[in-house]
């Protein structure tokens, strides 16, 4: 009878434990940039009924952007000269990409969303 119960309270710990693994995985996992990234491009295609193409450039673009702006950005002074400068350049690289990979018309959309 002992070694049941202790089985039991030791399955019982286990899965509490488990759960907890799983939420923290699941809160680290929103912050990573292809999610970001992914999320936005679903946004976009709904607004700007993307094709394949157009979306798959745009997650690469919005991955980039990501990540550059976490390497380069975040966590930084932003009246800094290195800052400002950093994210200009992202800024442009990612609107050209934008331009590239839009219609006139997708992009005049998009402009106009922001």
């Amino acid at each position: 009878m002992k070694n049941l119960l202790s089985i039991v309270a030791f399955a019982f710990v286990l899965m509490l434990s488990t759960q907890n693994v799983s939420s923290q995985s699941l809160t680290q996992d929103q912050d990573r940039p292809e999610v970001v990234a992914k999320s936005q491009v679903e946004k976009l295609t709904n607004q700007l009924n993307l094709t394949g193409d157009q979306s798959r450039t745009l997650y690469r673009a919005f991955v980039a952007k990501e990540v550059n702006y976490r390497k380069l950005i975040n966590g930084k002074d932003a009246k800094s000269a290195d800052v400002i400068a950093n994210k200009k350049k992202i800024d442009e690289t990612f609107n050209t990409s934008m331009k590239k990979t839009l219609t006139t018309d997708q992009y005049n959309k998009w402009k106009k969303s922001q």
